[in-house]
């Protein structure tokens, strides 16, 4: 038995690999959208990486599934890797989401404040890929997980506030549309990463 589990343990290993290279690439995408806008250049280009982004994670996805389902011993509890990849897919399918609106919406120029939303959502991002960096030694992934929750309580207020001066100022309902559904997008995102925060803290609790 001891030489069975000796060989099945190493593969273990495989996962936490597999979600910081999920978390890594989420970040990337965090990266481009706030790039694009606060350089509202080469958009169609910048689009177009993001959504190759979202293909790269969608993959990693698939690729991380697969080996839980070939898997006999995982680290931590199959439902929990589970939920772990789909809420990590979940941030990354809302910021593809974003990128993709501008373009379908023809978006000529993003609104002031929609840089510092996204900003927040790659906050998020970097906080989630250093709390899952830390996955298999559970080291300060609950500061990370607080701090996760913070930029989500902070989103709330930033799009509150863009939400507001958009119905003061803008005057074309069209355009208020657009905005209102970007916005409010942007801070899904934020609400996705304090879902992969609260998977986060229930593998540590369980494993206490």
């Amino acid at each position: 038995m001891a030489s069975l589990l000796a060989r099945l343990m190493p593969h273990e290993k495989t996962f936490f690999v597999q979600f910081t290279e999920v978390a890594e690439n989420i970040e990337a995408a965090a990266h481009a959208l706030v790039d694009l806008l606060e350089d509202y250049r080469d958009v169609q280009a910048k689009i177009a990486h993001i959504k190759d982004l979202e293909h790269r994670g969608d993959q990693m996805t698939h690729d991380l599934m697969t080996r839980l389902n070939q898997t006999f011993i995982t680290p931590f509890d199959r439902e929990d890797i589970h939920e772990l990849a789909s809420k990590l897919d979940d941030v990354l399918d809302l910021i593809d989401a974003v990128a993709t609106r501008l373009g379908i919406y023809r978006i000529e120029r993003p609104r002031t404040g929609a840089a510092e939303l996204a900003h927040t959502v790659l906050k998020s991002a970097e906080a989630i890929r250093s709390a899952v960096a830390q996955l298999e030694k559970h080291d300060r992934i609950f500061d990370h997980c607080v701090e996760i929750n913070r930029l989500e309580n902070e989103a709330d207020r930033i799009v509150r506030t863009l939400i507001a001066k958009l119905f003061e100022e803008e005057k074309n309902p069209v355009e208020i549309i657009k905005w209102k559904e970007l916005f409010e997008v942007l801070e899904i995102a934020t609400d996705k990463c304090e879902d992969v925060a609260n998977v986060l803290e229930t593998v540590v609790l369980k494993s206490a």
